[in-house]
C-alpha cells in the first residue's frame, strides 16, 4: 500500500504513507486488548454491541455495495446522493481512499492470482505461509501505487467523488468520533464515549480490515470452486457471511 490519494498532488510522501499503514493496522488491535481488559472489569454493555453492529454495518455495506459493487464494478445506477453515501460509508471503513480502493481491484481482476496481481497468495516463490500472509496483510507495505490514471479515470472525472476521496482523513475522523459521541451523549458518561470509541471504531475496524483482507487471502485457497474463473477464487461460506456477501468470491470471478 503506497499512496493513500489519487494524483501526485495528493499521495503523501512514501515515509508518510508508511506511517498510515502501520497506524491503521497497529492501533485497532491494541484497542481490542484495551477492550478485553475493560470487558474483565466491567462486563460488555447492549450499547457497545449496537455501536459495533451499526458501524460493521455501515462502513461493511460502504465498501461491498459502494467501493466494491458500483464503483469498481459498475455494477447499477442509482441517484447522485446514493453515490455519494456510499462513497463517505466506504471511506469510513477505513480500508484506503476511494480512488486507491477501486485502483487496487480493478487491478487485482486484472491479473486476478497472477503476475502483478497486489495481493495473490498464489505468485512468487516463498512459502505457503508468507504468500498467505503477503495476500492477507504484507502486500500493504510494498509501495507500489496503482496507476489511478490507469484505472479509475472514469471515477476522476466526477467532482463529487474526487472531493470525496481528498476527504479520506475527514472520513477517518467521522468513523471514529461518530460512535464515541453517540455512546458519551447515551450513556451520559465519559466512559460510555470512550467504550463507544474502542467498540465502534477501533475494534470495528480490526474486525472488518480482517475480514475483507480474508476475502483476498482465504477466498483465494479455501472453499468450493464451481465456476472455471481462470484463477483460485473460491467461495467460502464464512467470509461470505462476515463480508456481507463478499465470500461467494469464485461466483464474483466467474460472472
Amino acid at each position: 500500500m503506497t499512496t493513500i490519494s489519487t494524483s501526485d498532488s495528493l499521495a503523501p510522501s512514501k515515509r508518510g504513507a508508511r506511517m498510515i499503514v502501520l497506524i491503521s493496522v497497529v492501533l485497532p488491535p491494541l484497542a481490542l486488548i484495551a477492550v478485553m481488559w475493560l470487558a474483565w472489569g466491567r462486563g460488555f454493555g447492549m450499547l457497545d454491541l449496537i455501536l459495533f453492529l451499526g458501524m460493521y454495518l455501515i462502513c461493511g455495506l460502504g465498501i461491498t455495495v459502494g467501493f466494491h459493487r458500483y464503483f469498481s464494478h459498475k455494477s447499477f445506477d442509482c441517484p447522485r446522493w446514493v453515490k455519494n453515501m456510499l462513497g463517505v460509508f466506504g471511506s469510513m471503513a477505513v480500508q484506503g481512499d476511494l480512488f486507491w480502493w477501486v485502483a487496487v481491484h480493478r487491478k487485482h481482476h486484472k491479473h486476478s492470482d497472477h503476475e502483478h496481481d497486489p495481493h495473490s497468495p498464489h505468485v512468487g516463490s516463498e512459502s505457503r505461509i508468507k504468500r498467505f500472509l503477503h495476500s492477507h496483510i504484507g502486500w500493504l507495505f510494498r509501495i507500489e501505487s496503482p496507476d489511478t490514471t490507469r484505472y479509475v479515470r472514469d471515477l476522476m472525472k466526477d467532482p463529487d467523488l474526487c472531493t470525496i476521496t481528498r476527504l479520506f482523513p475527514l472520513w477517518v475522523a467521522v468513523s471514529m468520533g461518530l460512535p464515541a459521541l453517540l455512546g458519551g451523549l447515551i450513556s451520559g458518561t465519559w466512559m460510555g464515549a470512550l467504550t463507544g470509541f474502542l467498540w465502534g471504531g477501533l475494534v470495528r475496524v480490526f474486525f472488518e480490515h480482517h475480514v475483507t483482507w480474508s476475502v483476498n487471502s482465504v477466498c483465494h485457497i479455501w472453499g468450493a470452486q464451481p465456476y472455471d474463473s481462470r484463477d483460485h477464487s473460491r467461495n467460502n461460506v464464512l467470509v461470505g457471511v462476515l463480508a456481507l456477501g463478499e465470500g461467494w468470491h469464485n461466483n464474483h470471478h466467474a460472472f
